[in-house]
């Protein structure tokens, strides 16, 4: 890190926290790429590597790393601050995977020589990561995935499929779990790679959404060699590594940022249709509305947690399921003021703060992504209510 960037972030350390969020919003709204603003689907890193970069530049990319690894060494607070101010301008959500997941787990678990081969250049925009998790029968059963990795002398051997691995086309490495202990418990015997995507054997195919964009993919993996210095930790740990990955997702997904957007747009389509003076669509709206105070007052429960440097509980699940829930039933009004309009595919009269069906297609994978809404009750149920 330069001198000039030390020198940005003591001056930071010096500001309170409303100072520091005026400092935010104020650099963002400059300097933030107006045509990306409230993007309608997640953009591809052709699309976001000037923000990117911008961020990079700035040395903002990576609030949460240590200062001696290039981040901002922020506490959970104002991580927080600068995540709220990113979303309350409509800042598209950058290819994420390397800073926000990969690199606090390079940093907590990773061998030096693995922390000065990748940390750098995730920071410089030369590597771009996505996340092998999911398989076609390993989804929110993350621990039931049959991926394995064989150890042939100095090569660890990959065999396997992962699936609705995000951005995987825009990527240049992937991070794996593979099993590497098939009679351990399902939860043991799993191990955390790191993976070239240009390896020979690794065949990547994008998955067509119902809005016809192509954010998934499908990864093969025929006897890919990977080196053995590529094992993050030690083997048959990589499922206590991956867990402390996920430690902000569910207060991310949960935050009201979507649920909000959703219903400004909801708002707007229904001035469009001249439906704001229509009593029954007013009841519907103002019901929408409550629920979405009622969520900000939730997730700011939470937010006050983390901004007091507390760990956050099994409870936390709750705002995954209300925002993603309510996020729906406010896109579902959109159809139905939108009528005959909310059939065009593409926003109504070129107007993008117009696009119900858009809008619509977006909400319908948010109960699953993140861990179903499914699984998020069964904890609840589990560990808050301490049902059988």
């Amino acid at each position: 890190m330069s001198a000039a960037l030390k020198s940005d972030l003591t001056a930071l350390d010096a500001l309170s926290d409303h100072e520091f969020r005026m400092e935010v919003r104020s650099w963002v709204e400059t300097h933030y790429p107006p045509d990306l603003r409230n993007p309608p689907s997640r953009l591809h890193f052709s699309e976001t590597k000037v923000w990117y970069h911008l961020l990079s530049d700035k040395g903002w990319l990576a609030p949460g790393w240590p200062r001696q690894h290039g981040g901002m060494g922020l506490p959970a607070a104002r991580q927080l601050i600068m995540i709220e101010e990113f979303q309350r301008h409509g800042c598209a959500r950058n290819n994420d995977m390397g800073v926000s997941m990969l690199g606090p787990l390079l940093i907590r678990y990773g061998t030096e020589a693995q922390k000065e081969a990748f940390l750098p250049k995730i920071l410089a925009g030369e590597h771009i990561w996505c996340q092998g998790y999911s398989e076609p029968n390993a989804g929110s059963d993350l621990a039931a995935l049959r991926t394995e990795a064989v150890l042939d002398g100095d090569h660890w051997v990959v065999n396997g499929q992962k699936i609705w691995t995000s951005l995987a086309m825009d990527a240049n490495w992937i991070f794996l779990l593979v099993r590497t202990n098939k009679t351990a418990k399902k939860q043991e015997g799993i191990s955390f790679l790191l993976v070239e995507m240009d390896s020979p054997g690794i065949t990547v195919r994008a998955i067509r959404n119902i809005d016809m964009g192509e954010e998934f993919c499908e990864v093969f993996f025929d006897n890919v060699r990977v080196p053995k210095g590529n094992l993050v930790g030690n083997i048959d740990q990589g499922w206590t590594m991956a867990k402390t990955l996920l430690g902000f997702e569910r207060i991310g997904i949960g935050s009201p940022r979507q649920s909000s957007y959703a219903l400004k747009r909801l708002k707007t389509l229904a001035e469009h249709a001249g439906a704001m003076d229509d009593p029954i669509f007013q009841e519907r709206y103002n019901t929408l509305r409550m629920d979405l105070a009622d969520h900000n007052t939730l997730y700011q429960v939470f937010a006050d947690r983390v901004r007091r440097g507390e760990p956050l509980g099994q409870d936390v699940s709750m705002l995954k399921i209300h925002q993603t829930e309510l996020y729906q039933r406010i896109t579902e009004a959109m159809l139905d003021v939108g009528a005959e309009e909310a059939a065009l595919f593409g926003p109504i009269n070129g107007n993008r703060d117009l696009n119900p069906a858009g809008q619509f297609l977006q909400s319908r994978p948010a109960t699953i992504y993140g861990g179903s809404n499914e699984i998020q009750r069964n904890i609840l149920a589990k560990n808050v209510l301490e049902l059988p």
